[in-house]
């Protein structure tokens, strides 16, 4: 064999090497564990799960093949510590949380399982030191973080100027922190801050009813409430004529006020299981940067406002807010 041709071939085989083991390792069934609340998506049917499913299909994990998902929803406390402990003892190549109690549970019992996170602001809340490079083996998706808290009271007190008192509804296992600015921006408004601590969607019910016993009032609900039931918190919202606001597009197309935030629940499922693949195909945490939201989306349900009352739902449009009205028909 000549020394060209040679080498040729060895390029060629060099080339092709890295396509065979990623072909080879991709055909290995791996494991990969979610632990959250349902629905973390967003989906009218709540089947966040299935959502995930697809998305690493796409990519080329099928369960049943090359891939199994071990998924646990629910709970709350020791509900889902215990969960937690569960799928950590499956030695799942990766860890999947959709909720700020799910991540603390999971991060408890391991420091050496990959963990995606989709929750709050991992930077903000000591998790994560380092979000370029995470130091630890936690990374993630941030939807809500400290400064948003006090734009949607802004926005929603602009759109309803009638508005004196607002019912913040939080969770018992979180603290979100977003509440500082929420509350700065209530006494810049002059506007009173209810607090409501919920553990189910009874006690948001009961919560929301006693709060509308008084006249110009508002509801902003944390994020991890949603959990508990948006549908809840959408149908009380109407029937109290109650203006609100909620973090994600797909609330407001349920039938909610409004929404500002950037990440859509099923954008953060795609990138969740982009992460993941390049786990499961062998990159390191340290690899993959703690993201946020680049671009804010606020959405206003017109349906909605004429069922909960004069808003100014046509307001003009301002610098850095992306507008968009595709719910707005409904």
């Amino acid at each position: 064999m000549r020394r060209r041709d040679f080498i040729t071939l060895l390029g060629g085989a060099a080339a092709a090497w890295p396509l065979a083991a990623r072909a080879q390792q991709s055909d290995r069934v791996r494991r990969v564990a979610v632990l959250g609340d349902e629905p973390w998506t967003g989906r009218r049917d709540g089947d966040s799960s299935e959502a995930l499913r697809d998305e690493l299909k796409k990519l080329g994990w099928t369960e049943g093949g090359n891939l199994r998902l071990d998924a646990r929803f629910g709970g709350g406390g020791d509900r889902t510590r215990g969960y937690a402990a569960e799928l950590v003892k499956l030695a799942p190549d990766v860890i999947l949380v959709a909720s700020g109690v799910s991540r603390d549970a999971v991060h408890r019992e391991t420091k050496t399982i990959p963990i995606v996170a989709l929750t709050g602001d991992l930077n903000q809340i000591g998790v994560v030191h380092n979000v370029a490079r995470p130091e630890g083996n936690i990374t993630g998706f941030v939807l809500a973080f400290g400064s948003l808290g006090g734009r949607w009271l802004d926005l929603l007190k602009e759109a309803a100027p009638n508005i004196t008192r607002i019912l913040n509804l939080r969770r018992q296992d979180i603290s979100g922190s977003y509440i500082p600015y929420v509350e700065v921006t209530a006494h810049t408004l002059g506007v009173k801050v209810e607090i409501a601590t919920v553990r189910n969607a009874g006690d948001i019910e009961a919560a929301i009813k006693g709060f509308s016993t008084e006249p110009n009032g508002g509801l902003l609900p944390d994020p991890g409430i949603l959990n508990y039931g948006s549908h809840v918190l959408i149908r009380m919202a109407e029937q109290y004529r109650l203006p609100a606001i909620y973090p994600a597009s797909s609330y407001a197309a349920d039938g909610g006020l409004m929404s500002y935030g950037g990440y859509d629940p099923i954008d953060r499922v795609r990138g969740a299981a982009s992460y993941i693949d390049r786990i499961l195909r062998g990159a390191k945490i340290a690899d993959l940067p703690v993201q946020y939201p680049t671009r804010f989306r606020l959405v206003i349900n017109l349906k909605a406002a004429k069922a909960i009352g004069p808003t100014d739902a046509h307001r003009p449009r301002r610098r850095g807010d992306r507008i968009s009205r595709d719910c707005c028909a409904a």
